[in-house]
């Protein structure tokens, strides 16, 4: 005699399912020989479920439940049952078992399955969050128009991952608290699974507390009538603050991205100055809005969108004066006679033609202008500033 294994499976809400089981318990508990094996399937996933097993064992069966039986020490594929109503004949016919049990219980059982499936289920992704330990981003200049717009990428799950839990932490210096708790309100309104808790501050004191990412957006353009020493100085003393406050409360393995319109050179100087102790590799400037509208100028002027223009490079200080250096710049997939794989590129200076353009462009302000020189023909798409 072998000992026999039955399976019932079947949706969670349903109560011929949830009849079939507890019939399979007792049974169980009654005969030494009478083994049983339960799966439950949310309704929302029970039809592909059973598409799947049926396709897979050659079997047809259109309903919840669907019950099988397999041998325990033989394996193998299972033998199917049927359903409801042939699991009930076949436990009457050969364990002389009848079910006295009513429709208003069964259906009372099959909601009580459902609702502790979903519990179990919400219990598994708070478990597995809790597990994930959060990244905790600083935003510093949190009132910046730029950052309303960084957040929803940052929180997205497109740059750290779909399953990277984030702590948001959002830092302008003197700013109005008014204005961050209303932004605090907008990105918690925005119900993003990864963000695990949003926090706002005016203050530096214990700014960038275990830091992972720190973004400084912080910018003190000089007033109209004001000397631009005056404001160097004011941006001085604020980055070499930012930088102590970084060393002595953001992790060892901290990375910091600097940006905005003026002197970054200035601010990256002063930001090291006090972030004695972090990793000078972890520490970097950009100047992707002349970037930007270097690309755009030139996938104006070549008819291909701006995604298409690579490699370029910006040096100088930003805010005053820029050269704009295209000796890498590389057009992708630009109509012409010749034509390459994805990753096939020109020179820009090949396409347009014009070589007196290879000149020190500056930059005041908001508006550029790009010139134009050689190329490297196998160059990956690079910013270097």
């Amino acid at each position: 005699y072998k000992m026999a294994k039955f399976v019932v499976a079947g949706r969670t809400n349903c109560p011929y399912c949830a009849k079939c089981e507890i019939v399979a318990d007792y049974l169980a508990q009654s005969l030494p020989d009478f083994n049983v094996h339960k799966i439950v399937i949310h309704p929302e996933n029970w039809q592909s479920w059973l598409q799947t097993i049926c396709s897979a064992n050659n079997w047809q069966h259109e309903h919840s439940p669907i019950i099988w039986r397999e041998l325990v020490d033989r394996g193998g594929k299972g033998s199917l049952l049927g359903g409801f109503n042939e699991f009930m004949e076949y436990v009457q016919g050969y364990y002389g078992f009848i079910s006295d049990m009513k429709t208003d219980l069964m259906i009372k059982i099959a909601k009580e399955n459902f609702w502790n499936s979903i519990k179990e289920q919400q219990d598994g992704v708070s478990m597995k969050r809790n597990q994930i330990k959060p990244m905790s981003i600083w935003i510093s200049g949190a009132l910046n128009t730029a950052c309303s717009i960084l957040i929803p990428i940052l929180i997205s799950g497109e740059i750290f991952g779909g399953d990277q839990l984030i702590n948001l932490n959002l830092l302008d210096n003197e700013g109005s608290m008014s204005l961050l708790n209303g932004l605090q309100m907008e990105v918690e309104d925005m119900a993003c699974p990864l963000l695990h808790k949003v926090s706002v501050q005016n203050s530096l004191r214990k700014a960038f507390m275990d830091a992972d990412i720190i973004i400084i957006l912080d910018d003190i353009a000089p007033d109209e009538n004001q000397p631009i020493e005056d404001s160097y100085k004011d941006i001085i003393d604020l980055y070499q603050d930012i930088g102590v406050r970084i060393d002595t409360f953001a992790k060892s393995g901290v990375r910091v991205i600097v940006a905005g319109d003026h002197i970054l050179n200035l601010k990256i100087h002063n930001l090291l100055q006090g972030a004695i102790s972090i990793d000078r590799n972890n520490i970097i400037a950009l100047s992707t809005q002349l970037e930007g509208e270097t690309k755009t100028l030139l996938a104006k002027k070549l008819n291909v969108n701006t995604q298409d223009v690579k490699s370029v490079i910006v040096w100088g200080n930003i805010g005053r004066t820029t050269y704009i250096d295209l000796h890498r710049a590389r057009v992708h997939r630009y109509e012409s006679a010749v034509w390459g794989p994805s990753d096939f590129s020109h020179s820009v200076m090949e396409v347009i033609g014009d070589r007196q353009q290879n000149n020190i462009w500056n930059r005041r302000k908001a508006r550029t202008y790009s010139h134009l020189n050689l190329l490297q023909h196998t160059i990956r798409s690079s910013w270097l500033t």
